[in-house]
């Protein structure tokens, strides 16, 4: 059985995951341009209320994209917020990881908290002898 073409449409819009104008798939990111609209936000950022304005360019460098992209662990939850570099000069976004799962911040984000997957069997690979 096959689904309708608004069927399709509005799973398409629900799921999606935005391109950043960096270029990078972020699901954070949400522009809405539909009739002459021009509104673009990182949700992420906007979930912090200590974080300095957010702008586009900021996608550029920002560590978030690649932390998601790499790391697929349902108990990493992150955080980020737009800091301001060193003396004041120019801003980035600054990002942080906790897991749920055993309630401690992750230092390194995009290899987890090395606590998660402790009883995974590891997959044997053939010899090649």
């Amino acid at each position: 059985m096959s689904l309708g073409p608004r069927c399709r449409m509005h799973l398409a819009a629900r799921y999606s995951i935005m391109r950043t104008p960096a270029g990078f798939d972020c699901k954070f990111f949400y522009a809405d341009y539909f009739r002459g609209r021009s509104k673009q936000e990182c949700r992420l950022v906007a979930r912090s209320p200590d974080s300095e304005r957010w702008t586009p360019g900021l996608c550029r460098d920002c560590p978030v994209p690649k932390t998601v992209r790499v790391n697929a662990c349902p108990h990493l939850v992150l955080e980020a917020r737009v800091v301001k570099t060193w003396a004041g000069l120019g801003r980035r976004v600054a990002m942080a990881a906790s897991c749920t799962k055993t309630l401690a911040e992750v230092d390194r984000p995009e290899a987890g908290c090395g606590h998660c997957h402790e009883n995974i069997v590891k997959l044997k690979l053939p010899s090649d002898a």
